[in-house]
């Protein structure tokens, strides 16, 4: 396995360990494990990004983090982009993720993931909506 894929992997798990996805009893890192999966294995750095997608937004891990811990500049920015800040038009979001290429490809395989780990009809709403954005 690529080095720096095994590297995001441990950083992610680390961070998110005691999380719970909203059913309060699967543990978290199955969700960017999953989004992770959806990448063939010659995208390591989409994988990369998709293990650590929700680090910065769910966690205490900084992008300085990332960034001494090793992880490339590429996929910290690509991070970033991914982390919804507080108080943020979720539109204003997605045009955001949308700009960035990696960002965008991860981003649309999380909401397909969300999608289909039963949300609630308002996160069906908004994950479509999302979709629609994303993909055009």
């Amino acid at each position: 396995m690529h080095e720096k894929l095994q590297l995001a992997i441990m950083i992610a798990t680390k961070a998110h360990d005691g999380q719970f996805r909203f059913d309060g009893v699967t543990p978290y890192i199955r969700h960017p494990e999953a989004v992770a999966a959806m990448f063939p294995e010659e995208k390591a750095g989409l994988r990369e990004i998709a293990w650590l997608h929700d680090v910065l937004e769910d966690t205490k891990v900084t992008a300085q983090d990332l960034l001494r811990q090793g992880i490339s500049t590429w996929v910290v920015v690509a991070v970033v982009a991914l982390t919804k800040i507080k108080r943020e038009d979720y539109m204003e979001y997605l045009a955001r993720v949308k700009e960035n290429p990696a960002a965008r490809e991860v981003k649309i395989r999380d909401v397909i993931h969300n999608l289909g780990d039963n949300p609630t009809k308002n996160m069906v709403k908004k994950y479509a909506m999302a979709l629609q954005f994303l993909l055009t």
